[in-house]
C-alpha cells in the first residue's frame, strides 16, 4: 500500500506528517508524493485563520477529485474544532481529533482495516523524512496552549499542553542524525510552556538535547516572548544552538497588546532584545505582527511603528486582521477598514523592509557557517546554493561544486535582494 501525505499550517503540522510517515513505514504502508498512486491519502488541516479554513476544506475537495478510489484520512485544528460536521460535510472516510493524533497511523489502520507488512516494512534506520529537504528536520516536543490570546482558535483546537518525553526527542533526533539530518528544530504549539506538566522545562530539554545528541544545528520554533527565564540566554554559549528567536509580538502599542490578552508589553520586549543581543553575538529576532485589531487607532499604529523601529527585528510575518468565528476578537467592536490595513500593511512592509536590509548589510564581511540545501539554482557556468546562517539569515553561495547537505564556512560578500551573497571558505563537516 502507498499513503500520500499532505498539510497545511504550521510547521507543528509538518513534524506531525514526519511522525505519521515513520509510523505507516514501519507498517509496510510507503509514503508517495503522487496522490494518484496512493491508497490512502491523509490530510492534515488548518484553523489559525477563516483562509485556513477555507484552504483545509479545498486541499480535501482536491484529494478527493485527484484519486476517488483512496480513503481519505482527516485531522488537524479544522476537524477537531467540528469533526462531526467536517465529516459529514466533506464525505471523509475517517476524523482524527487532535487529541488523538499522535496515533494517527495506528488508527486508520484499525478501523479503515489496511493490510500492513510490518515484517519486511524496512531496515532499522531507513526511514527517510518527508520534510521539505533532507538537512532539516522539525521535532514536535509540545502540543496544546494554556493561553487564550483573543484572536487565537488554535488553543481550543489543540487542547491541553501535553509535553512529550525528553527521551522520545533524543531518540528520535539520534535516528534523524543518522539519517543524515543536520539540524532540528524544536516546535511546540506553546514551545515556552514544554515541561508544565511534567515538571520539566524548556531550559532543561535544550541542555538534554545539546547533552545527548550530536546534531550539529538545533534551533528553536516559535516562542512567546514571556516565556523566557533570566537563564535562558547562556544556553546560547553552545555553539550548536542557534542564535535566532521568533517572538511574535503581534503589536507594538500596550493598550492593543491588553485587548489581545497577549502577556508582554513593548517595554518589556525591547530589554528582551537588548538583553539578548548584548549576551550573543550576532543574535537575530524576528517576530508576527497583526495589522488592524478592532479598535487600533492612528496613535496605537504609530506606537506599533516605532516599536518595530527600535526593535530591529531581523524579518517581521505581517498578518492583516481577520475575525475568526469562535474567538472573542470576532466579537470586538470598531472594526478597522479594509482600505486602512491595506494602507498600514504597507508602511510596516516598507519599515520592514528596510530594517532587514540594515541587519544584512552589518553581516558583510563576516565569516560564518552555513548549512547548504535543497537543489542549486544555476547562474552562468556556476551552481547557486544556499542555506542559511546559524542567525536564520539566508545566504546564496556561487559555487561548480556539489555542496549540499554539507556545512561550510563562508564569507559574506553583499545583500543580494532579501538574501545574502557568500563565497565558500574552508570545509567543516557534513
Amino acid at each position: 500500500m502507498h499513503v500520500h501525505l499532505k498539510t497545511l499550517g504550521c510547521r507543528l503540522n509538518e513534524a506531525e506528517l514526519e511522525s505519521w510517515s515513520r509510523d505507516f513505514q514501519s507498517q509496510g504502508i510507503q509514503p508517495t508524493a503522487a496522490p494518484e498512486k496512493a491508497d490512502l491519502v491523509v490530510v492534515n488541516t488548518c484553523a489559525v485563520t477563516e483562509e485556513a479554513v477555507k484552504k483545509s476544506r479545498k486541499l480535501l475537495r482536491r484529494a478527493q477529485r485527484d484519486n476517488p478510489n483512496a480513503k481519505l484520512v482527516v485531522s488537524g485544528c479544522y476537524v477537531s474544532l467540528n469533526p462531526e460536521q467536517a465529516a459529514a460535510d466533506l464525505g471523509v472516510d475517517l476524523v482524527v481529533p487532535n487529541t488523538d493524533k499522535e496515533h494517527l497511523a495506528q488508527i486508520a489502520i484499525r478501523e479503515l482495516q489496511l493490510p500492513t507488512m510490518p515484517a519486511t516494512a524496512m531496515e532499522p534506520g531507513g526511514y527517510s523524512p518527508l520534510q521539505r529537504n533532507r538537512q532539516r528536520a522539525f521535532i514536535k516536543v509540545q502540543d496544546g496552549c494554556r493561553y487564550r490570546c483573543s484572536y487565537c482558535i488554535v488553543t481550543l483546537a489543540r487542547g491541553e499542553e501535553h509535553s512529550r518525553s525528553t527521551a522520545d526527542i533524543i531518540d528520535e533526533i539520534n535516528t534523524l542524525q543518522a539519517q543524515g539530518i543536520q539540524e532540528v528544530v524544536l516546535a511546540g504549539v506553546h514551545l515556552g510552556g514544554y515541561g508544565s506538566d511534567t515538571g520539566s522545562s524548556l531550559s532543561t530539554l535544550v541542555e538534554s538535547v545539546l547533552a545527548h545528541t550530536d546534531m550539529p544545528r538545533v534551533r528553536l520554533g516559535s516562542l512567546e516572548p514571556w516565556d523566557l527565564p533570566e537563564h535562558f540566554w547562556s544556553l546560547f554559549d553552545n555553539p550548536r544552538l542557534m542564535p535566532h528567536l521568533h517572538l511574535p509580538m503581534q503589536s507594538g502599542a500596550d493598550t492593543v497588546l491588553r485587548r489581545m490578552s497577549r502577556r508582554c508589553r513593548r517595554d518589556e520586549f525591547l530589554d528582551l532584545a537588548e538583553s539578548a543581543r548584548l549576551r550573543i553575538p550576532n543574535f537575530n529576532i524576528t517576530t508576527d505582527i497583526i495589522v488592524g485589531f478592532p479598535g487600533e487607532t492612528d496613535d496605537e499604529w504609530r506606537q506599533t511603528l516605532d516599536f518595530v523601529e527600535q526593535a530591529k527585528f531581523g524579518h517581521v510575518h505581517i498578518f492583516a486582521f481577520s475575525p475568526r468565528s469562535g474567538t472573542k476578537a470576532a466579537m470586538l467592536p470598531n472594526p478597522v477598514s479594509r482600505e486602512t490595513k491595506r494602507q498600514r500593511s504597507e508602511q510596516l512592509h516598507a519599515l520592514a523592509v528596510r530594517l532587514k536590509q540594515e541587519r544584512l548589510q552589518r553581516e558583510v564581511g563576516t565569516v560564518a557557517e552555513v548549512l547548504v540545501e535543497g537543489r542549486p539554482e544555476e547562474s552562468g557556468n556556476l551552481r547557486l546554493w544556499s542555506g542559511y546562517l546559524p542567525n536564520y539569515l539566508r545566504v546564496h553561495i556561487p559555487s561548480p561544486d556539489n555542496l549540499e547537505n554539507r556545512i561550510i564556512r563562508v564569507q559574506v560578500e553583499k545583500p543580494d535582494g532579501e538574501y545574502l551573497l557568500a563565497k565558500p571558505a574552508i570545509s567543516v563537516g557534513g
